[in-house]
């Protein structure tokens, strides 16, 4: 089998979240499989210098944008077994941010179409070409009414994953003309109008043979109005062929036994580091090293969708409690502000740092106790599965990803791997918090024990990648 995955990000190249995260990991993970596997992306030219030396000019070609003719490079990087073509175009790619600009629909409309022309140039034509997002989700649809001439790419099979159905990609009818080159007859039959724009995401749940998302109850969620963006009907619709496949994280970079931002390793059978990590942690955020009191912390993005306007609420009811409280993240400047009020007002309990640092959210996951993400709605989320990996119990809003991984203590059976609640209220949030530092402080035996469960679950891509070789096995 042969396989071509595009998308706009890719670690450890470049990215914002999550997808980039499944670019970075699945791929790797099918190539271990002997599925043979070619992955396409932007050059961003914000790629770390170390990749940018590995790097081979291939080609270069030009892609017809409308009216304009651009020029599109091709690099190509061989990393852990696994080939990577760069798409290069410095007017699209050579800026400070991947997304968020005025020309993004003309960016990605180069993008996908470069990709579908790539394929017959490199000389790889794949049995199932795996799209991601609305940055390619045009594709499946170029496939069929555009480039639908070429005789090679007739047979190709197309799969579509939806990381997050908020952002559709939504354009003017006049993209199809002027950008795609095409007539505007699937628009004017409302096959790929949404709210009168033209809908990438759409475009590619209609047309893709397999549509999946990254946890099986947001495959559900997004078939309702309240988390289905709009799109909600037309999932209902094309439910046959809409499936939902667990994310995994990688192993190897995540691992308190090996990870070198730990002062002390430890492991599942040997959980005396961890205390070693909490106290790290506790010095570095200017605690009180305190063995005995459960630390939570938070490391994320600090945004109405995250939850954090639920934390706000409580978080001085909560530092009432013999507790302390980290947090890690950037995000609304409101939601900053009021973090950084509420730390200086109880420095003895709360502390917090408002940036971006990878080694220190590695120390908070295998420092702290609890891990907080009340998120309003989470594809997946990936968090509460690396915290779970480090021992340390998260506590969650029941939805999406999250509600598929983290199992809920229960103390009649003394099972679980943390803590949820179902209602998305901040009263909730505050009764499953209580819960779990009731459990942290009066049962250290049984903390332990969950501990040791969360830790002993398998999330990894080795197992998350034999939903999406079955998937394409079907489609084959």
């Amino acid at each position: 089998m042969k396989l071509l995955f595009a998308a706009a990000e890719c670690a450890p190249f470049f990215k914002t979240g999550g997808l980039g995260d499944v670019a970075g990991a699945l791929p790797k993970e099918l190539t271990k499989k002997d599925i043979e596997t070619v992955v396409v992306l932007p050059y961003f030219t914000k790629m770390p210098q170390q990749y940018k030396d590995q790097l081979e000019e291939v080609m270069n070609f030009t892609v017809s944008v409308g009216w304009r003719q651009q020029y599109c490079g091709v690099k190509r990087l061989t990393l852990n077994n696994l080939t990577y073509y760069f798409i290069d175009n410095l007017y699209y790619f050579d800026r400070e941010s991947l997304y968020g600009y005025y020309d993004d629909g003309e960016r990605f409309a180069f993008l996908q179409m470069a990709i579908i022309e790539l394929m017959e140039k490199i000389d790889f034509i794949p049995d199932i070409l795996h799209v991601n997002d609305y940055h390619t989700a045009m594709i499946p649809f170029l496939l069929k009414e555009k480039y639908h001439w070429i005789e090679a790419y007739r047979n190709i099979r197309t799969v579509l994953t939806i990381h997050n159905i908020e952002f559709q990609g939504q354009y003017s009818r006049d993209v199809l003309p002027d950008l795609f080159g095409m007539g505007t007859e699937r628009y004017d039959d409302g096959t790929i109008r949404m709210n009168d724009a033209l809908n990438f995401m759409k475009a590619g749940i209609l047309y893709a043979d397999r549509v999946n998302t990254v946890s099986p109850s947001y495959a559900e969620e997004i078939k309702t109005p309240e988390f289905g963006s709009g799109l909600d009907p037309i999932l209902r619709m094309e439910s046959g062929k809409l499936t939902g496949i667990l994310n995994g994280i990688d192993y190897e970079i995540n691992n308190p036994e090996t990870d070198t931002a730990l002062v002390a390793p430890y492991s599942v059978n040997d959980l005396s580091g961890k205390a070693v990590n909490k106290e790290d942690l506790q010095r570095l955020m200017g605690l009180r090293p305190r063995p005995e009191v459960p630390l939570i912390a938070v490391v994320s993005r600090l945004t109405y969708q995250k939850g954090f306007h639920l934390v706000l609420d409580e978080l001085e009811n909560l530092l009432q409690f013999d507790v302390q409280f980290v947090l890690l993240g950037t995000g609304d400047p409101m939601f900053e502000n009021r973090f950084q009020s509420i730390a200086e007002r109880y420095p003895e309990k709360c502390a917090v740092s408002i940036s971006f640092d990878v080694t220190l959210a590695q120390k908070m996951y295998a420092g702290a106790d609890i891990f907080l993400m009340p998120s309003a709605f989470e594809p997946c989320g990936l968090s509460q599965i690396i915290s779970m990996r480090y021992g340390t119990l998260p506590v969650v809003h029941e939805i999406g990803g999250l509600k598929d991984t983290v199992e809920p203590f229960n103390p009649v059976e003394g099972t679980g791997t943390g803590f949820g609640f179902a209602d998305f209220t901040s009263y909730n949030l505050m009764q499953c918090l209580k819960k779990a530092i009731d459990l942290y402080t009066n049962s250290p035996e049984t903390w332990q024990a969950v501990c040791r469960r969360a830790m002993s679950k398998d999330f990894s891509w080795e197992t998350s990648c034999e939903g999406y070789i079955s998937l394409y096995r079907n489609l084959a």
